[in-house]
């Protein structure tokens, strides 16, 4: 039957002790044990050789790499390009934030329409604003006329489903 034990670890360097105390025995560091609880089994190994006992390691490698560029998409909004390395990278996903009002939903609009009159095939999907809100903004931007596939959703299975079903994949 197994029985909980606490484990306090430190919130400065990670060791983990089977009692609480003011000073992490590792660190040095003081008042940063905080208590995690977990099932053991009876007889089990002490915390902090369990938790040595887990550890993998990590590989180091250097700065340097043979591996080429991926292939980007560039969108033809210069500034958005070279925040993004040189382009969009497919597949990838880019979050975009800020304060209301900042202008995210103009600037991807931008980028969308002019990704796709350089050839790119793009979904612009809203889950805020209604499809004739997108529209007129494009129209005030001189951007009506990209061929950007339009819609406005919330629910993600539908949304996947029909970009699948596009093959915008």
């Amino acid at each position: 039957m197994a029985r909980d034990s606490a484990l306090y670890v430190c919130q400065s360097c990670g060791s983990v002790h089977g009692k609480w105390s003011g000073q992490c025995s590792s660190c040095g560091q003081w008042n940063t044990l905080t208590e995690e609880s977990r099932s053991a089994p009876p007889g089990a190994i002490k915390p902090s050789v369990a938790a040595s006992a887990r550890s993998r390691g990590i590989q180091f490698e250097t700065l340097q790499s043979d591996t080429p560029e991926p292939p980007r998409i560039t969108t033809g909004v210069a500034e958005f390009d070279r925040v993004c390395g040189g382009g969009v990278v497919p597949g990838s996903a880019i979050l975009l934030s800020g304060d209301p009002g900042v202008g995210k939903s103009t600037l991807l609009l931008e980028v969308a329409a002019k990704a796709a009159l350089r050839g790119a095939r793009v979904a612009y999907i809203s889950g805020e604003e209604a499809v004739e809100q997108i529209r007129a903004r494009a129209k005030r931007m001189g951007l009506a006329d990209a061929p950007v596939n339009l819609a406005a959703a919330t629910a993600l299975r539908d949304i996947l489903g029909t970009l699948k079903r596009e093959k915008f994949d």
